[in-house]
């Protein structure tokens, strides 16, 4: 029990560090990106290459955790965090958009490493206590929410003139803090006749019921929150909201976000997994209508934080739930294609958002989502049905 706990402090420590990381690139990259770019209209693409970069290296990040086991693997990842950060720091340096571009890109990278945190929390606990770990490993986004855009005032001009250098510079610290966190880490690895067992195929896992609703849940949750976000403090700037009210709303969806992680994993233990990712998906539905009936501060702000709360129970439902859709020897190869899948939909979500926003409309980018919740939230509980039914049937026999 004791190393359980420390597991999970380590891991929720490098989770606060790895967010500080990543939100502080999703704030700086369009900023920086329109310093360096000769064509305006491309400012935003350090943002889709960093998503791009978490999506194409969830797979092989979870394949290489399997050669060389959680502590090495999550190393991997934070020095490739820290040679991202030395190359956007070069091409800060050198004024070079696309050098930029390559090292957002791997800093992505260095956070699909880190999105490994939440199962390796799960791993290392008890079936009693694994929604808790996942949930407090989660909770630790809201530090990173915090220090993350705050520390950019602090060290965008340490470097003077070279704007965001100092910022790039601390990236750096970061990332050897967490590999030095990580020389900690106790977590058990698997076996030798595990490593070599391949278990079943992938084709065989993914038409498990369990699975499809955990990826579905998974997908909209985080594409839907993606999408809305992203789109949301361009239309509040398009509805002459001032900056700081705009970033008062982002910093409330981040709470939103993750501040309900310090009581999710007991509120699956108490009412069951599959419900809570159904109340999740009922606040995203109250996030809509939020949007769609004003476009005042206050509809912003609360469409936002509803937004937050939503993505939290759906995405932390079902990483729980994902848990159940694997044996050791599969962990890797399931893990993977989950982040991927999770990912891949978040990057079509972020590269269309503005589209989206610039020739339908703030309401048609939330009514849009509609059809997606409806899908995640039907199957969702439509497979807690059938649990139900399977539970009355064993009690009847």
């Amino acid at each position: 029990m004791e190393y359980m706990k420390r597991n999970v402090a380590i891991l929720a420590t490098c989770q606060a560090v790895s967010l500080t990381v990543n939100l502080t690139v999703i704030a700086l990259a369009g900023l920086v990106g329109n310093s360096l770019a000769d064509n305006k209209a491309l400012a935003t693409l350090p943002v889709s290459t960093f998503i791009i970069g978490v999506a194409i290296s969830t797979i092989p990040a979870a394949q290489w955790m399997r050669i060389v086991g959680r502590s090495r693997g999550f190393m991997t990842g934070a020095m490739v965090g820290v040679l991202g950060a030395i190359v956007c720091s070069y091409a800060v340096y050198v004024v070079d958009f696309w050098i930029y571009c390559l090292g957002t890109a791997l800093l992505g990278t260095q956070n699909a490493f880190g999105q490994q945190y939440r199962f390796a929390a799960a791993e290392s606990s008890t079936p009693e206590f694994k929604a808790k770990a996942i949930s407090y490993v989660l909770a630790a986004g809201i530090v990173g929410g915090v220090l993350g855009p705050e520390s950019t005032k602090y060290t965008k001009d340490l470097f003077a003139p070279y704007s965001f250098l100092g910022t790039y510079l601390v990236v750096i610290i970061l990332c050897v803090m967490v590999i030095a966190l990580l020389t900690q880490l106790r977590i058990p690895e698997l076996s030798e006749e595990e490593r070599l067992e391949k278990g079943r195929p992938l084709s065989e896992i993914v038409r498990q019921p369990v699975f499809i609703v955990t990826m579905l849940g998974a997908m909209v949750g985080y594409a839907v929150m993606n999408l809305v976000m992203t789109a949301g403090p361009l239309a509040m700037i398009a509805c002459d909201i001032s900056y700081s009210s705009t970033i008062f709303v982002v910093e409330w969806h981040v709470i939103g976000m993750f501040a309900p992680s310090f009581f999710t994993g007991y509120l699956i233990n108490r009412y069951g997994v599959l419900q809570i990712m159904i109340t999740g998906a009922l606040f995203l539905f109250a996030a809509v209508v939020a949007a769609v009936t004003g476009i005042t501060l206050y509809n912003f702000w609360l469409a936002l934080f509803l937004l937050g709360i939503g993505w939290n129970f759906m995405f932390i439902g079902g990483t729980t739930l994902l848990t159940e859709s694997y044996s050791p020897a599969e962990k890797a190869k399931t893990q993977g294609l989950n982040d991927f899948m999770v990912f891949g939909s978040v990057a079509l979500a972020s590269l269309s958002s503005g589209g989206l926003l610039h020739v339908f409309g703030w309401n048609a980018v939330n009514v849009g989502a509609v059809p997606f919740l409806l899908l995640a939230t039907g199957t969702t509980f439509w497979l807690l049905l059938k649990r139900r039914r399977e539970v009355h049937s064993r009690t009847a026999a």
